[in-house]
């Protein structure tokens, strides 16, 4: 039995000889290549004028085809074109019952069930195989970044804003205080998350918190799927009230005691400068004579004191 197009082939499908379903998961990054896992358990090998092979998503309740391999159609062209030039089987391993799907350059509209269908037209179109394998897409966040408050201090409430980007799927959102690490209430904060233009999610989440002297918190992305958590910090300081300062006073005194040592310098020098006048002016009244006699008594007249 031929089948001209792979439309008719997927009429046959509900009425076919069910087989037991083997279901798997992966999970590719965004951007990444990844293998979907169709394999025939017992190893046979295979010839590929005997096979059909179909990968399908459903898409509303209809189903699309990603790729397939009909033995003596060469019909093509008939894929989504989402998948267009992205799926790829190898027919050198569906010799050996590998009927794997490659697919490239994932991207978030790729989280679907796939379906790999195998069935052996020589059995009368049995099914031999039917693989349902569930992919999941992640993408890593932009590390959160934290606007500092920057209102006047006598606000009494601060507002803190946190921004993540390109991230996949949809973040859980944590305020917390850095100062014991404790959650703080979902009640203080607002998150908004939205798709962008990649079809990846941005994440703006605002924390309003009452002052205090010294506010540290962080906000928190979580990435369930990636078992991830990246974490931004912010932190506020209540500036504090301006003390009079005393380092003028202290100049001030320091100042004074310099000037203090400055004046009475300089009264001891008009007393040398008036005691030296003086002196002369003895010295040119008195007679020569008389005048080193008195130099000469004054070491007795000193030494008699003492007596």
């Amino acid at each position: 039995m031929r089948l001209r197009s792979p439309g008719m082939f997927l009429l046959l499908l509900g009425a076919l000889q069910a087989t037991d379903i083997q279901e798997q998961e992966v999970r590719a990054l965004v951007g990444s290549d990844v293998e979907l896992s169709c394999i025939f358990p017992e190893g046979h090998t295979f010839d590929l004028d005997d096979l059909y092979v179909y990968w399908q998503i459903s898409i509303l309740g209809h189903l699309t085809t990603v790729t397939y391999y009909l033995s003596g159609n060469s019909s093509a062209g008939l894929e989504d074109n989402r998948y267009r030039d992205r799926a790829w089987l190898a027919p050198e391993s569906m010799k050996h019952g590998d009927f794997s799907l490659h697919l490239y350059n994932i991207t978030p509209q790729d989280e679907q069930k796939f379906s790999c269908l195998v069935f052996r037209k020589s059995l009368q179109l049995k099914k031999i195989l039917d693989v349902v394998v569930t992919l999941h897409v992640a993408a890593n966040y932009s590390m959160p970044m934290v606007s500092i408050p920057s209102g006047p201090p006598e606000d009494e409430e601060l507002t803190f804003t946190c921004t993540s980007t390109n991230g996949y799927p949809k973040p859980n959102v944590y305020w917390i205080n850095k100062t014991d690490n404790s959650v703080l209430t979902e009640g203080l904060q607002n998150s908004t998350v939205f798709l962008n233009a990649r079809g990846l999610y941005d994440v703006v989440s605002v924390l309003r918190i009452r002052r205090t002297p010294s506010v540290n918190v962080g906000c928190c992305i979580e990435n369930v799927l990636l078992h991830q958590n990246l974490t931004g910090i912010g932190q506020a300081e209540t500036p504090r009230a301006t003390e009079p300062s005393n380092t003028g006073s202290h100049t001030g005194v320091h100042r004074k005691g310099h000037g203090t040592v400055l004046s009475a310098l300089a009264m001891l020098g008009v007393v040398v400068v008036v005691a030296a006048a003086a002196g002369s002016m003895c010295r040119s009244r008195c007679p020569h004579g008389i005048h080193a006699r008195c130099q000469a008594a004054r070491p007795e007249q000193a030494f008699s004191d003492y007596v």
